[in-house]
């Protein structure tokens, strides 16, 4: 079915593109519309949605398991906060989704990553592991017990009371209680 742009004009819809041997990312249509084309993936949107340690979480994750199911990935968040990490990543380009009848899965877009921005998903994924402590070689993706261990050593280490003291009550910036 034709499409009208704002201008009123119409234009076709672009046709299906073809899968490729052992791509899983082009074998179905997106479940949403609002992922991105390969060549409309911009860098500041990728480098916006990895800012986040939750999606980086979802990213290494997806980097060492492949697709998987949005409900068997476990967040520390509620679903819906859930599901707006998986937008995020969604309409930046890091992720395909794909529907199968009420499941979604989604999966890294390695390939369509690597040919609009080659070397990105791997220098990510170094930076992030060594910023956590996780030591990887290059070209392969972080050990996920060594990032288990990691994030464990991170949880016992005592937190900043900057803004709250000892007994847990706000302090001003002055120091006096507010």
């Amino acid at each position: 079915m034709p499409r009208t742009d704002p201008a009123g004009a119409l234009r076709a819809q672009a046709p299906p593109r073809s899968p490729r041997a052992g791509d899983h990312t082009t074998t179905s249509a997106p479940a949403d519309a609002d992922q991105p084309e390969t060549a409309r993936i911009q860098l500041g949107d990728l480098l916006h949605a990895f800012s986040d340690p939750l999606r980086r979480r979802i990213v290494h994750r997806l980097a060492t398991e492949g697709e998987v199911g949005c409900g068997d990935i476990e967040l520390p968040v509620s679903r819906a906060t859930g599901s707006y990490h998986f937008r995020i990543l969604r309409t930046a380009g890091w992720t395909h989704t794909r529907r199968s009848g009420r499941e979604r899965y989604i999966s890294l877009r390695r390939a369509d990553l690597e040919a609009r921005f080659p070397g990105l998903l791997e220098a990510l994924l170094r930076a992030d592991a060594a910023e956590r402590g996780v030591v990887t070689k290059p070209g392969e993706a972080p050990d996920p017990a060594a990032q288990r261990q990691a994030g464990a050593q991170r949880a016992t280490r005592p937190r900043s009371t900057s803004r709250y003291g000892a007994a847990g009550i706000r302090t001003s910036v002055r120091g006096s209680a507010s």
